[in-house]
């Protein structure tokens, strides 16, 4: 039974944090690991710190993957997916890995595990202990509870790609997609997989230190739920309802890839988007259209019906 998992490291400037990600992959209990990283043109010591761990613990089992100009995070991630999947046909999994977090040791074989007991594809995720610079604990990311997968991803990404693996059914659907411009490689494989007919599952138990340190690509200190739907509501429906178009288009231009109740909710709500109040006030109604709180679930309602 393939046991490989293989992680997906995309860099950039990553000098001052990488060191401890390094080591946390090198500490997993789950030893059958290959890292496959991509560099987008740092100009610190990403690379060579890089180089350095290729020729320690993890020798013959680091893979540099070149891909040109730079891309940007979440394309590189793509790529390497991409690249990782035809080179590794027989892995079981597939994980994507953030330049400045540190996993727990047993994260790699609680979600290998996981993702054994159930058919592909599948993907799993757990939740974080949000971390300062210095890798203090300052808090633990709010309880994953229901709803997840799809078509509740399309509201908000509750699976951050630092916590996420890919069983290999899984990984291949994500790595034969088409993103669309603009968005992110946890969230895209959140919605995809889900749409796909794919399994979600979540473990309650943090196994990744998410590091908060001001440069991050995406992720805060977190206000409380309130305040958070304030600074959304303030902030407006711009960036909302752009993902969810974005998404949405997506999924409509690989009909291919989805399943028939997708497909039909996805028409349904590109139609309401294209539409009248009454229109958009109807196809809220779809099963599963929420957020995880009851605050996030009608805001977004609010932005999909004037946005």
């Amino acid at each position: 039974m393939a046991r490989r998992v293989v992680i997906l490291l995309a860099t950039y400037e990553g000098e001052r944090f990488l060191p401890e990600q390094l080591a946390s992959i090198a500490a997993q209990t789950h030893a059958d690991w290959m890292l496959y990283w991509r560099d987008d043109g740092s100009r610190d010591g990403s690379v060579a710190l890089l180089d350095a761990f290729a020729a320690g613990p993890g020798t013959g089992r680091v893979v540099r993957v070149d891909g040109g100009a730079r891309l940007g995070a979440a394309a590189s991630f793509f790529h390497l997916l991409r690249h990782a999947v035809a080179a590794e046909p027989g892995a079981a999994a597939f994980a994507f890995a953030d330049q400045d977090d540190v996993w727990r040791p047993e994260k790699l074989a609680v979600g290998l595990a996981a993702l054994a007991a159930e058919p592909g594809p599948a993907l799993w995720f757990c939740r974080t202990t949000l971390a300062d610079a210095a890798l203090r604990p300052i808090g633990i990311q709010p309880n994953l509870g229901a709803p997840y997968g799809f078509p509740a991803a399309l509201v908000e990404n509750t699976a951050s790609g630092c916590a996420m693996l890919l069983d290999a059914a899984a990984a291949r659907l994500v790595a034969a997609s088409a993103p669309p411009a603009g968005c992110l490689h946890d969230w895209w494989a959140h919605i995809l997989v889900g749409a796909a007919g794919g399994q979600v599952l979540r473990e309650d138990t943090p196994l990744v230190l998410y590091r908060l340190h001001g440069g991050n690509l995406v992720g805060t200190i977190r206000p409380p739920p309130v305040r958070r739907a304030l600074v959304a509501l303030i902030r407006g429906p711009r960036f909302q309802m752009a993902m969810l178009r974005c998404h949405l288009d997506g999924l409509a231009a690989q009909p291919a890839l989805l399943t028939p109740q997708a497909l039909a909710s996805v028409t349904r709500l590109r139609a309401a988007l294209a539409g009248g109040i009454l229109r958009r006030a109807s196809a809220l109604g779809l099963a599963g259209l929420r957020g995880r709180r009851r605050l996030r679930t009608w805001l977004f309602r609010l932005w999909f019906l004037i946005g």
